[in-house]
């Protein structure tokens, strides 16, 4: 856990509010549209919202804006739900906005009544026309001086399908001189004939985010409506709502959104990356959404304590990947197994070793663990599997791992020696003569022997084989979303690369989706769904060290 910090603004907001008496009961929401799969950036409000009825208590409410029939699916509401309770949140209620359709209906009739709403029959491009610029007031539209009557009446032709969808709208009647251009009498409901997941073909009419949101968080009575910065400019139309309405004055408060490097945050382009085929589907682990991370390995503690680690604030900034990797890093290190994993093989013989032995040798599964993570059985004979990098023909300076007549301590093993090897006809070296020092066994040497290099292995007879999806970050630039042209065009085409045969050792035969490991000297990993039985996968989650910050220097 990071260490204690000092109250956020939106804290010190609550403690004030709960100590004067304001509030008795904090109440937040966390309100996603069901039109995509959740992101790292909802993960940030995620954490907000429930973190603080947690701290305050009081509690939260799950409420799905599914005012728009035309992007929203069940499917959404599902894994929006599921990753919610994975990130290790529970809501109170869950409620979606469709819930309040007739009362939002009524509020809307309210406003008509009073004389605040009119029906415009204007085409969107002659809205955007009267609406003026900042600098310039808008001008009144021909419909603004309909009667109330008039008004009800083509109201309620709305809602009973009479007109086309764009044939007209409702707007709020607010003030087209304001220097706030979303007070310039802007639309409430819009005619969509679609078909909607939860209500069907019940409506034919939809209230805009704007007049649906504040009014459902007044209908929760919800205290503290926590909001990105881009809301701030509808405060004013969610103050102005409320009060006209007369309802329950549910406050909004807006904090920076999240931006992190060497991705985008905007549902429509991750929604374009699945369409067009660049990734797998909404949960690649190269996706910033939080069914991506899963996938890739990272746990609901990694990503908890990033987000407490980069706080609250009220300004935009740009977020390191590199922080969440180390947030997971730190967490995996102490709670991955080590195992062994050879990715580009090549075969070590043991010649002084019996050719039809099996030793077992006992592995140490975590050192940095609290309860030291136990161990495990690994099975060691003659014939290994080693990674090619090991092994060095002609050794460069200060080399410490395998050459010829070069010594080097096999992982919880027995120091070896290098006497010769063997090359095919194209000059690759295929196979690695050693002995070993039967004195020098792991946790038992007496060998007196001091090597300075340690490396891995599989036993070759007993080896499992995987296929190794090694993930790296989507994007090659920092900001893509703020380079020239397509943001598509900052795509890393080394994203990923699939090694098809790599040789794990057999306790990895068992391994579960729940676990996550380390590699040794390669990085942590966990198990993919797409893998069996008959063909295990594993993908990376992120490397031992950032090879990023690194390549940057």
């Amino acid at each position: 856990m990071s260490e204690e910090r000092s109250l956020n603004f939106i804290e010190e907001i609550i403690e004030n509010d709960l100590k004067s008496g304001k509030y008795t009961t904090l109440v937040t929401r966390f309100p996603p549209e069901p039109n995509g799969y959740l992101h790292i950036g909802h993960a940030k409000a995620i954490c907000l919202n429930f973190g603080l009825t947690q701290k305050y208590g009081g509690y939260t409410n799950l409420r799905f804006d599914d005012t728009n029939p035309v992007t929203e699916k069940t499917e959404y509401v599902d894994s929006q739900q599921e990753d919610i309770k994975w990130l290790g949140f529970q809501w109170k209620n869950e409620l979606y906005t469709s819930d309040y359709f007739d009362t939002l209906y009524d509020f809307a009739v309210k406003l008509i009544n009073k004389g605040l709403a009119y029906v415009d029959h204007s085409t969107a491009e002659e809205i955007a026309q009267l609406k003026g610029t900042p600098t310039e007031p808008g001008k009144d539209s021909a419909f603004r001086s309909r009667s109330i009557e008039e008004n009800l009446d083509l109201f309620s032709r709305m809602k009973n399908g009479e007109f086309e969808d764009g044939a007209c709208t409702l707007r709020a009647k607010i003030d087209m001189n304001s220097p706030n251009m979303l007070m310039r009498d802007p639309i409430i409901y819009r005619i969509k004939h679609a078909e909607h997941h939860r209500t069907g073909n019940k409506w034919c009419i939809y209230p805009m985010y704007d007049f649906a949101h504040g009014q459902s968080d007044s209908i929760e009575e919800i205290t503290h409506s926590i909001c990105t910065l881009e809301y701030v400019s509808h405060r004013e139309l969610y103050d102005w709502l409320i009060e006209k309405l007369e309802i329950y004055p549910s406050k909004q408060y807006e904090f920076a959104r999240l931006n992190i490097t060497y991705t985008v945050m905007s549902k429509r382009k991750l929604l374009q990356l699945v369409n067009e085929g660049i990734v797998q589907s909404w949960d690649d682990p190269r996706m910033p959404t939080i069914s991506g991370l899963k996938r890739r390995g990272y746990t609901p503690e990694s990503i908890r304590e990033f987000c407490d680690r980069i706080g609250i604030a009220k300004r935009e900034n740009l977020i390191e990947l590199s922080l969440l990797e180390f947030c997971i890093r730190e967490h995996l290190n102490k709670t991955a197994n080590r195992v062994m994993a050879v990715m580009d093989p090549i075969k070590m013989v043991i010649t002084n070793y019996p050719a039809d032995q099996t030793e077992i040798l006992i592995g140490e599964n975590n050192p940095e663990a609290e309860d030291k993570g136990g161990h495990r059985e690994i099975p060691f004979s003659n014939e290994l599997w080693i990674e090619r990098e090991d092994f060095m023909e002609e050794p460069a300076k200060k080399w410490f791992r395998l050459a010829p007549g070069a010594m080097v301590r096999l992982k919880f093993a027995y120091i070896v020696k290098c006497e010769d090897f063997v090359k095919d006809e194209n000059g690759n070296v295929t196979e690695i003569h050693c002995t070993y020092l039967p004195e020098s066994k792991s946790g038992e040497d007496t060998s007196g022997v001091n090597v300075k290099g340690t490396i891995h292995w599989v036993s070759k007879a007993q080896a499992k084989t995987a296929e190794i999806r090694v993930y790296d970050r989507l994007f090659s630039v920092e900001a893509p979303d703020s380079e020239e042209g397509d943001f598509k065009d900052y795509l890393n085409p080394n994203s990923m690369e699939v090694i098809k045969t790599a040789y794990i050792e057999p306790y990895l035969a068992n391994a579960t989706a729940a676990e996550r490991y380390q590699f040794i000297r390669k990085g942590y990993y966990c198990l993919d769904k797409d893998s069996t039985p008959e063909q295990l996968i594993f993908n990376r989650t992120v490397g031992l060290k950032d090879a990023w910050a690194k390549a940057k220097k």
